[in-house]
């Protein structure tokens, strides 16, 4: 079953579905196919396909009969959004998952790649964190429910491969941005939230700045085109059924970022921190020795995929989601 298979290079003329493919991720993903010479790509917006109406999802994968599929597809945001709405996270994830991934089984799709995130990890493991510490502690209460899907996601892969061979895996990437990312007030994670803040205060002439929570937290943060290209590497080169942490395996405090990011978009006043607000995890650093094992690393610096982030922002400002 799985035992006899090799990855190796993708046959770039096969049908690929990218679920998610105007997202953050998926849209990554997208551009880097298109890049290597992948010629029958397939992607559909949310308003041609549902992924939570199940038929509609088992119909088009058995159209289009995808020999690849990337499941970036996912309900995301920040703090606020997972603390004010954990139902739709969990909901709308699972449904978005056992939906593709049933079909893609139904339809015998050989190679699956399920994207997660870093917070399926206790909200105290040991730092940095490895693969082998998931369901070991309590998670992080501000996001669980979107951390119960994203794991429920890891055991659907790792099931399909004991029960049906298929060499199908999962990777957890960390705090992704860059090119595509959600820029909104409500909806966004930490980076893009605070390049909008920093670039309407610099715009505004607003003296002071205040972000969320002490600025103590340390975060890791991978571009998003190293990510799409860590994703492929992987489809050509790793099989085994414990996910996989995509990251740079280093970190800074969201204070240092927040320094970053001033100094991206020119800020030059004063920045202030409300302690009222909730931190989240402490610490959230993956070690990436299995996907360095599997001969990928990171090649975007910080300094440099905020200073392209914040070009990107600024001129698709007109046309930003949310």
């Amino acid at each position: 079953m799985t035992a006899t298979f090799t990855p190796g290079p993708l046959d770039r003329d096969a049908a690929f579905y990218v679920a998610g493919h105007r997202g953050l991720v998926g849209s990554a993903i997208w551009r880097k196919l298109e890049s290597e010479g992948f010629t029958n790509l397939h992607g559909q917006t949310s308003a041609e396909l549902d992924l939570k109406d199940r038929s509609a999802v088992f119909e088009y994968l058995g159209r289009i009969q995808p020999r690849y599929v990337v499941l970036a597809a996912a309900k995301v945001g920040g703090i606020m959004a997972n603390n004010t709405y954990p139902v739709d996270f969990l909901t709308e994830n699972l449904q978005i998952q056992v939906n593709v991934l049933d079909a893609a089984r139904e339809h015998n799709v050989e190679r699956v790649l399920f994207l997660g995130s870093s917070c399926i990890y206790p909200k105290f493991a040991p730092q940095p964190i490895r693969e082998d510490s998931l369901l070991t502690g309590h998670l992080e209460p501000t996001n669980d429910a979107y951390a119960i899907a994203k794991i429920a996601g890891i055991m659907h892969i790792q099931a399909v491969r004991r029960q049906y061979g298929l060499p199908w895996i999962s990777a957890m990437p960390t705090n992704l941005y860059g090119p595509g990312d959600n820029f909104s007030p409500e909806g966004s994670h930490v980076l893009p939230a605070l390049i909008r803040r920093y670039d309407e205060a610099t715009r505004n002439g607003v003296e002071t700045v205040t972000n969320w929570g002490t600025g103590s937290p340390r975060r890791e943060f991978l571009h998003v085109d190293d990510m799409a290209a860590a994703c492929l590497h992987l489809l050509e080169n790793y099989d085994g059924p414990e996910q996989v942490n995509v990251g740079t395996g280093t970190d800074v405090t969201i204070k240092e970022l927040a320094g970053i990011v001033a100094e991206s978009v020119g800020y030059e006043g004063a920045m202030n921190w409300d302690s009222t607000k909730p931190d989240g995890t402490p610490q959230k650093l993956l070690d990436v020795s299995k996907l360095a094992d599997a001969g990928w690393t990171a090649k975007i610096s910080l300094d440099e995929g905020v200073r392209n982030t914040v070009d990107w922002y600024r001129t698709h400002q007109t046309s930003l989601r949310g």
